[in-house]
């Protein structure tokens, strides 16, 4: 049946099955109005889903490469030209997401699966030097079976893409677990991978506790998460102690260092962005900004003019500055910048709930000077719009102050020197670091961060083996024995020692 966002329902290839274990409302977050729900599935119907797709999976992973390619190029023709607008919609709705970004993040859908259909075809594994004369000995990948998605609100379609792509395409079969603020456009865009084999692909919804059963249940082999660090250290726990392969990319308080020898206005220019897209809820803003001594308050000017600029409204009208997804995510943030204020920080801009906006969880884009290392704003993932400036005397105290993090998700620097350039990739601590260019990804390399910011990688060839095992072969031609084989030569005992003069390897 076609997707209804006001019917509970969870989706597995070819179409919506209506589920009734019980639901849940889903509300506009700039109105705070119903805007439809979302189911709760059983165990049962878990285990019925779970089901279908290893036994679909069971005949995709007999499948030539070269045919599954061709599968995934016709996923992502149907993705590509469509009509997208009434998923982004959704999104928009349910999200905060302004429309622009909505419709930008499913254009970019596309090419993920095209990218990952061609690269699992370039390369099953690989051969290696013999140890023996006559003896082919090499490496080849296989799939785990059934990998499970799980995905936050702020993206809630591509993120799940990114890995999903990689599993499909090598071999597995996926569950996506839509993110609960996510749930109806996910539901929308299911309703395009017709292409793939019947009940190889499902989508469920609900919240955490879902999200636990589909980790720790027998039935799934890998999970891939994108969320906050308390949740993905227990996604790792349990995925552990099942010895599940995991990729889990867990947020992050992301540095940004403004160099004397910046350009100004255009540093300024990519913190705004950087630092309050999709309201600051992304898992790799620009939340802490260190800036050299000589170009601090010329910065600071041209932050807060151009930040000045952003419109506050709802994500389907003109604004770049959308709600936030809940109350207690608008919270934390207000918490986080009343500490920093009572501990001395200045706000040059915002720091209130908008006074044109009272219904809906808006928060206006905030800038706050004179941070320093006491105030909880440089060490909790803020994921609001907020982006506290620290004022450096040289460009080592911003690399040491930057890398003084438990997250370590991406980092951006801005400078005109090439020393410095370099100096930052190699020296900042993050999983992705860019020069000049904030926020940038490719699908052909590797996204991810280090120390709390996560486990593994999505993206790049690091992303297609995350989801497929390596297997080591021998062959030999014909069978003959070997001369190592039992019984040892009573010669080899000869000075009494185990192995006597023959060491193997």
């Amino acid at each position: 049946m076609p997707f209804d966002p006001g019917q509970p329902s969870y989706f597995l290839a070819p179409g919506h099955h209506v589920i009734e274990d019980g639901f849940e409302p889903l509300f506009d977050p700039g109105t705070l109005e119903q805007i439809g729900v979302f189911g709760i599935p059983g165990s049962a119907t878990i285990d019925t889903i779970l089901d279908r797709v290893a036994e679909a999976q069971s005949k995709w992973r007999g499948m030539d490469q070269k045919s599954r390619a061709r599968i995934l190029h016709r996923l992502a023709d149907d993705t590509e030209p469509g009509d997208m607008s009434t998923v982004a919609k959704y999104m928009s709705l349910e999200t905060g997401k302004p429309y622009p970004e909505a419709i930008g993040e499913i254009a970019n859908i596309p090419p993920i699966f095209r990218y990952y259909a061609e690269l699992a075809r370039h390369d099953n594994g690989r051969i290696a030097g013999s140890m023996q004369p006559g003896s082919f000995q090499f490496m080849t990948y296989e799939p785990l079976g059934v990998s499970v998605h799980i995905v936050p609100y702020n993206f809630p379609l591509i993120l799940g893409c990114w890995t999903m792509a990689a599993s499909l395409a090598a071999g597995n079969g996926v569950v996506l677990k839509a993110s609960p603020a996510g749930t109806l456009c996910a539901m929308a865009f299911m309703e395009f991978f017709t292409a793939l084999p019947d009940g190889l692909i499902a989508c469920i919804p609900g919240g955490a506790e879902i999200g636990a059963s589909l980790v720790e249940s027998p039935k799934t082999h890998a999970i891939a998460f994108t969320g906050s660090v308390p949740i993905g250290r227990k996604v790792a726990q349990a995925a552990a102690a099942q010895m599940k392969p995991v990729v889990i990319e867990a947020g992050g308080n992301d540095a940004c260092i403004v160099s004397k020898y910046a350009n100004v206005q255009v540093a300024a220019a990519g913190v705004v962005t950087a630092g309050f897209l999709q309201s600051g809820q992304v898992c790799t803003s620009t939340e802490r900004v260190f800036v050299h001594n000589d170009v601090h308050d010329e910065f600071v000017d041209a932050l807060v003019e151009r930040t000045r600029t952003l419109r506050i409204g709802h994500g389907l009208g003109t604004a770049e500055i959308g709600p936030m997804v809940s109350e207690s995510a608008r919270a934390k943030v207000i918490q986080l910048v009343t500490d920093a204020v009572d501990k001395g920080a200045n706000i040059s801009l915002g720091g209130r709930i908008p006074p044109y906006h009272k219904t809906g969880w808006y928060y206006e884009p905030t800038i706050l000077t004179e941070v320093d290392d006491n105030m909880d704003v440089l060490h909790q993932e803020v994921f609001g719009p907020v982006v506290s400036i620290v004022r450096v005397g040289s460009f080592d105290d911003a690399i040491q102050r930057a890398n003084a993090s438990e997250f370590g998700l991406g980092a951006c620097l801005f400078t005109s020197d090439l020393e410095e350039a370099f100096r930052g990739v190699n020296e900042l601590e993050a999983g992705m670091v860019w020069v000049n260019n904030p926020l940038v990804d490719n699908d052909a390399l590797p996204f991810g961060g280090i120390k709390k910011s996560g486990l593994g990688r999505a993206l790049g060839p690091e992303g297609l083996n995350a989801f497929r095992r390596p297997k080591m072969a021998v062959i030999d031609p014909s069978a003959c024995e070997a001369d190592w084989w039992y019984p040892y030569p009573d010669d080899w005992f000869s000075d009494g020692s185990p192995g006597g003069g023959r060491k193997h390897s």
